[in-house]
C-alpha cells in the first residue's frame, strides 16, 4: 500500500476538527429548515400525522412505511367521517412529508393512482369551495361591544372585536400584536405586521386604524371606535411593551399573551351575549371579523384595491371570498329585469 496516500482513519481524523468548527453552522441549518414552515403550518402536520398513525394501528395497519392502499382507505374514512376536502388534502401532505423526513418514498406522489384517484373522487363529491365563517355585521359588532362583561375583560374584548374588525386582521396577527408594532399619528394609529399567514418571509405590511366617528363616547360601552377602545385596554391593562392582547385571570390580573384560538373563543362569547342561538354561532368565528371588515367596506363603496391593502390579500380573488356581498348583488341584479 502507498504510504503516501491517506488512509480512510486518518482522512475522518483529519475532518474531525473542521466538522466540530461547523457545528454552530449545523445547528443554524437545522433552524433554518425548520424555519421553512411556520409554527401554526407544523403543529397541523404534526397533529395530521398523529391521527393517520393511530388509525392505521387502530387497524392494524402499518404507517411508516404506509402502502398506497392504507392511504387510499385512510382519505375515505376521512370522507366518511365528515371531513372538508381541504382537510383531506392536507393530511395527505402530512403523510407525504413524514415518509420523506423518514427516508421513504412517499406513498401519496401521483405515481400511486390510487391514492390520486381516491383523492380526485373525494373532492369532486364533497366540493373544495371553502365553507367561510359569516361575517360580523356592524350592528352586531356594536351590539357585542355594548354588551361586553367584566373591567379589564371588558375592556380586552371591545379593542379585540374593534381592532380586529377595523384592521381586517386574522387571529395571528391579532394575537401576536406588541406595543412596538404600534405608531400614533393624528388621524389614528399605523399598524406594523411584521409576519402573517402570506407573508413568510417577513415583508411586512402596514394596518391602518382610524378614530371612529365617536371617539370620545362615554361610557365605554358605547365605544366603537378603535383607536380609543386599544387605547383605553393599554391604560387600564398597564402595559407599555410586549404583547398587547394578553389572558386575563379570575383574579382580575394580566397573564401572557393570548393564544390565536382565543380569538374565535371571545367572538362567540360575545355573540352569545347578543342572543345568538348555539347553531348561529357555529356560522362564526375569528374570521368573521376580517369577512366583517371587507364585505362592510364593499357595501359602502370601497374599492378592491383598497381592501386588498388593508387585508393584504394577495389577489382580487382571494378578497373576493372575504366579500359575502353576493346574494345583494345577485338581488340587485335580478331586480333589473322588470318582472
Amino acid at each position: 500500500m502507498d504510504a503516501s496516500r491517506p488512509t480512510a482513519s486518518s482522512s475522518s481524523k483529519a475532518l474531525k476538527p473542521q466538522l466540530e468548527s461547523l457545528a454552530p453552522t449545523l445547528a443554524a441549518a437545522k433552524e433554518y429548515l425548520r424555519a421553512a414552515r411556520s409554527a401554526a403550518t407544523r403543529r397541523a402536520y404534526a397533529a395530521d400525522w398523529r391521527d393517520f398513525f393511530c388509525w392505521a394501528e387502530e387497524h392494524g395497519l402499518l404507517a411508516l412505511p404506509a402502502q398506497a392502499e392504507t392511504v387510499a382507505l385512510y382519505l375515505v374514512a376521512l370522507a366518511e367521517s365528515g371531513r372538508k376536502a381541504s382537510t383531506i388534502t392536507r393530511r395527505l401532505s402530512a403523510i407525504s412529508l413524514a415518509h420523506r423526513q423518514a427516508g421513504h418514498p412517499s406513498p401519496c406522489d401521483r405515481s400511486q393512482r390510487i391514492v390520486s384517484e381516491t383523492l380526485q373522487g373525494i373532492r369532486r363529491t364533497l366540493g373544495t369551495r371553502p365553507r367561510g365563517k359569516e361575517p360580523l355585521s356592524l350592528d352586531l359588532l356594536k351590539k357585542a361591544v355594548k354588551l361586553a362583561e367584566g373591567t379589564l375583560a371588558a375592556s380586552r374584548d371591545r379593542a379585540i372585536l374593534l381592532v380586529g374588525f377595523a384592521g381586517g386582521m386574522r387571529r395571528s396577527e391579532l394575537a401576536a400584536l406588541r406595543v412596538e408594532d404600534l405608531r400614533w399619528h393624528k388621524r389614528g394609529i399605523t399598524i406594523t405586521i411584521e409576519h402573517s399567514k402570506t407573508d413568510q418571509e417577513g415583508q411586512g405590511r402596514e394596518v391602518e386604524l382610524p378614530y371612529g366617528s365617536q371617539p370620545d363616547a362615554t361610557p365605554l360601552d358605547e365605544l366603537t371606535c378603535p383607536v380609543r377602545a386599544l387605547e383605553q385596554w393599554l391604560k387600564i391593562a398597564s402595559i407599555k411593551e410586549g404583547k398587547i392582547f394578553r389572558r386575563v385571570t379570575a383574579a382580575q390580573t394580566i397573564g401572557d399573551g393570548i393564544d390565536p384560538h382565543s380569538i374565535a373563543r371571545i367572538i362567540k362569547q360575545a355573540l352569545e351575549r347578543v342572543g345568538l342561538t348555539p347553531r348561529q354561532l357555529a356560522t362564526y368565528g375569528a374570521h368573521s371579523l376580517r369577512a366583517g371588515f371587507a364585505t362592510t367596506a364593499w357595501l359602502n363603496g370601497a374599492t378592491e384595491l383598497a381592501i386588498m391593502r388593508q387585508t393584504g390579500h394577495k389577489s382580487n380573488a382571494m378578497v373576493r371570498r372575504y366579500i359575502r356581498a353576493e346574494k345583494a348583488d345577485r338581488i340587485a341584479a335580478a331586480s333589473k329585469l322588470g318582472l
